[in-house]
């Protein structure tokens, strides 16, 4: 295990070594800002760290969770910032203005409606969840959601345990921007606070895009951390949402009604089950 966190912060600092604001102490004009050097794209072998081959027959147990990331919350707040692109360099944006900006290129081709990929979907359903055009009075006004309108993350992964290797591990499967219903946007009659699922990802057919995409280091502005890693280390704070049980995968809202206090007990719960599951599976 600390073998396995060594490899992945080597990894981290070294990709934020080559790709921190290149060429910056040498540019001699600002459109040498950002550009290699022959000598930089001969040494980048920059790319996601790939994930193993798991056999199913080494999978001794497994759980698929659904969570939630709160962008509120102060450690969540890397990928939601920044909110405003006009004063700022074109390598720092949101995870939302990330996947928006994959899926229009092309790079991120794997978007579907729910997270279990039963429809996928095209970029102009997507573009019709987002762009909501209304006509008042002979005027014509455009709604978008965007990062700021984007107040969360569903994400669905499963934790298993390795036998092969003795641990247990966690693999993330799929991710939504949390946003409100665009239809309402803009109408001051209607107060609607809910959270709905924009889309899903399928998370790694869209890793590549998000190692490309690099998070603002507070502590060390020359080695930012990209998305991907910050993903695939867990460095956020999430709630269970549900979990895949016996009852067609029901949310814990579901048969814990009306009292956020003890959803929040039933959460942790489901997470002190998983992380006890480790240490059942070794005792005899």
């Amino acid at each position: 295990m600390i073998k396995n966190c060594v490899i992945i912060v080597f990894a981290i600092l070294t990709t934020g070594f080559v790709n921190a604001q290149a060429n910056l102490l040498n540019a001699k004009s600002v459109d040498q800002i950002g550009v290699k050097s022959d000598q930089q794209l001969a040494a980048d072998n920059d790319g996601p760290i790939p994930y193993g081959y798991v056999d199913d027959r080494d999978v001794l147990w497994s759980k698929v969770v659904w969570e939630f990331i709160d962008l509120n919350q102060k450690i969540n707040l890397p990928y939601y910032f920044p909110i405003d692109t006009t004063n700022i360099s074109s390598d720092r944006r949101s995870l939302f203005y990330t996947i928006i900006k994959g899926i229009k290129q092309g790079k991120i081709k794997e978007a579907y409606d729910d997270s279990f990929f039963t429809s996928k979907i095209t970029q102009q359903e997507i573009d019709q969840r987002l762009i909501n055009v209304r006509e008042e009075n002979g005027y014509t006004d455009t709604f978008r959601i965007q990062t700021e309108d984007v107040a969360g993350y569903m994400i669905k992964g499963m934790w298993y345990f390795d036998k092969r290797q003795g641990e247990l591990k966690y693999r993330m499967l799929a991710l939504a921007p949390m946003g409100k219903d665009v239809q309402t946007l803009g109408v001051q009659e209607i107060e609607d606070d809910e959270l709905y699922e924009l889309f899903w990802i399928f998370f790694p057919s869209a890793r590549e895009v998000l190692h490309d995409a690099k998070v603002f280091n507070p502590k060390n502005a020359s080695q930012p951390i990209s998305f991907d890693h910050l993903l695939n280390a867990r460095r956020f704070s999430s709630t269970i949402i549900r979990e895949e049980n016996i009852y067609g995968n029901r949310a814990i809202e579901d048969y814990v009604r009306g009292n956020s206090l003890f959803q929040l007990l039933e959460a942790n719960k489901i997470k002190e089950d998983i992380r006890n599951r480790e240490i059942d599976m070794w005792n005899y």
